[in-house]
């Protein structure tokens, strides 16, 4: 299969809303997308993230420029405030080159976020 866009979801959790957590949240997230899907620094398209209304201390394309990514195009979005979902997650949506098929890809769901997809075996 030639080389095709594609895109792969993550999501991550912090306890507390500290620039600190964030960019540690932010950086494992990003990292275990890329080595668990095997993308390198080339491959990224772009990548978008999502934070809840009540992060509020950092961008989290901030925190994936300190893994070398400020060449990437980022773009930070507020997530809908939905009652009764969970608050603190910042999702990621990442555009990439590869010639995987979309379901050798794998979405990656930290910090007890596997709650967010249902379609997802437990």
């Amino acid at each position: 299969m030639p080389p095709t866009v594609r895109a792969l979801r993550g999501a991550t959790r912090v306890d507390a809303d500290t620039k600190e957590q964030v960019t540690e949240r932010v950086q494992a997230l990003v990292r275990t997308m890329l080595e668990r899907n095997d993308i390198s620094h080339d491959d990224l398209v772009s990548i978008v993230f999502t934070a809840t209304p009540d992060l509020h201390s950092m961008f989290p394309a901030e925190a994936a420029r300190g893994l070398g990514l400020g060449d990437v195009p980022l773009l930070c979005a507020q997530e809908l405030d939905i009652v009764g979902a969970p608050g603190r997650t910042i999702r990621v949506l990442m555009q990439i080159t590869t010639d995987k098929a979309r379901s050798d890809l794998h979405a990656v769901y930290l910090e007890g976020t596997a709650v967010l997809r249902d379609d997802l075996p437990g």
